[in-house]
């Protein structure tokens, strides 16, 4: 297959500005950017779905600049339903540092700052030099204006879509910058930038926008009770997103390895057949967490983060650290113990039970386990060997109740 032919085949292309694309995306060589406005110090799972996308162009032999907005960020894309808060210039500049660090290791994409040609440009420049070329009833059509007209949008995010296309005029000339990659939502700016470089130098410009990576009911990828999945392993780390990975609902496993792997063809429909005939492996599921956290963090962090996994569900989870332990297991309930403590008050005092009476039937159905062994001697009190490091415990309800018990 052909560069653009396998970008079709994942999913991955929604429009492009012109078939002439076509051939330079097939040939290779040419100069594109790929854009995002520091709004925090690590991009998330949400940026890899759309980066990946120029990481494959990279490896086509085209070469790939990561833009950030450190102009554009202090305005504010438009969103379709209310104005993104603002935030400070001290922020923005401490979010800037963590994403060119973040984009360097990760991707290996030259970056740049539009701050730096945008800051120079007063407010008269800007009206004569590029407003100008901005019809207005051109800018109202674009899908993420159209939707704020009812509302209101300020005259700030309005000009969001010039300060784009300025960004993408200026690397066109300093750079040879032809092309701009995006997700679907971005499609109204970079055309935007495409006119304005036909008007001002008389030249062409592209613009590809890849779907938005969702979900079957339509949500973003990575969105997951309101918490972003980070790709900084020290805000989320491997094993979190591994969790995360490998509960993905089954009708979508195989889409997400098209647009999320750098799988070939072969190996997706070999997986996708044995997922068929045996989903609940979840064969599909794991080697897309392999793929992903490999590509981000490497092979040590995919194995240890497997291996947590693994250990954290069985008798193994001593052999865990209580860091580790502590750090995969955020979201569950946590409670204080003593030592000595008697099991059935500790299940009470730790609102694990409600009363004694659950406590000790609980216990003697076999359904209290202390670090994932069952316990059933309704006398069993908590001494020192029971703790994890000298620190925490696991208690476990039934099959699937988890709580997280520290010594007090």
């Amino acid at each position: 297959m052909t560069v653009y032919e396998d970008l079709v085949w994942r999913g991955l292309v929604q429009d492009i500005s012109d078939n002439e694309l076509i051939e330079k995306l097939n040939k290779g060589g040419i100069t594109f950017y790929i854009g995002t406005d520091p709004t925090a110090d690590s991009m998330h799972i949400g940026h890899y779905s759309s980066f990946l996308i120029s990481k494959r162009l990279a490896r086509a032999g085209h070469h790939p600049i990561l833009l950030i907005g450190g102009a554009t960020g202090l305005i504010g894309d438009p969103k379709p339903t209310s104005e993104r808060p603002m935030i400070s210039k001290e922020e923005v500049a401490k979010n800037i540092i963590g994403l060119k660090k973040q984009a360097e290791s990760i991707f290996g994409f030259e970056v740049v700052d539009n701050y730096e040609w945008t800051k120079e440009i007063n407010v008269i420049d800007f009206l004569r030099d590029y407003g100008k070329y901005f019809n207005i009833n051109y800018m109202l059509a674009k899908d993420k204006v159209k939707s704020r007209i009812e509302t209101g949008i300020t005259f700030a995010e309005f000009s969001y879509m010039i300060l784009q296309a300025l960004d993408f005029l200026h690397l066109f000339k300093t750079k040879n910058c032809i092309l701009q990659v995006a997700g679907s939502d971005q499609w109204g700016n970079i055309t935007a930038g495409i006119e304005l470089i036909r008007k001002k130098m008389d030249q062409t410009a592209y613009g590809m926008v890849m779907p938005l990576v969702t979900d079957s009911a339509g949500v973003k990828f990575g969105k997951t009770e309101g918490n972003a999945l980070w790709l900084d392993k020290n805000k989320t780390s491997s094993y979190e997103l591994y969790q995360y990975l490998i509960n993905l609902e089954d009708n979508m496993i195989i889409d997400y390895l098209k647009k999320l792997t750098f799988l070939s063809k072969e190996d997706i429909e070999s997986i996708e057949q044995r997922h068929k005939q045996n989903p609940e492996l979840r064969e599909a599921h794991k080697r897309l967490a392999e793929e992903i956290i490999t590509d981000l963090h490497g092979k040590e962090e995919f194995e240890k983060a497997k291996s947590m996994s693994e250990s954290l569900f069985n008798e193994d989870i001593t052999k865990l650290s209580a860091k580790d332990i502590i750090a995969s297991l955020k979201d569950i309930p946590t409670f204080e113990i003593k030592e000595n403590e008697l099991l059935v008050d500790l299940l009470v005092n730790g609102q694990i039970c409600t009363s004694k009476r659950e406590a000790r039937e609980m216990i003697s159905n076999g359904a209290i386990s202390i670090n994932n062994k069952k316990e059933t001697n309704l006398e069993k009190s908590i001494t020192k060997e029971d703790f994890i490091e000298n620190k925490i415990i696991i208690i476990k309800k039934g099959k699937k109740k988890y709580y997280l018990g520290f010594y007090k």
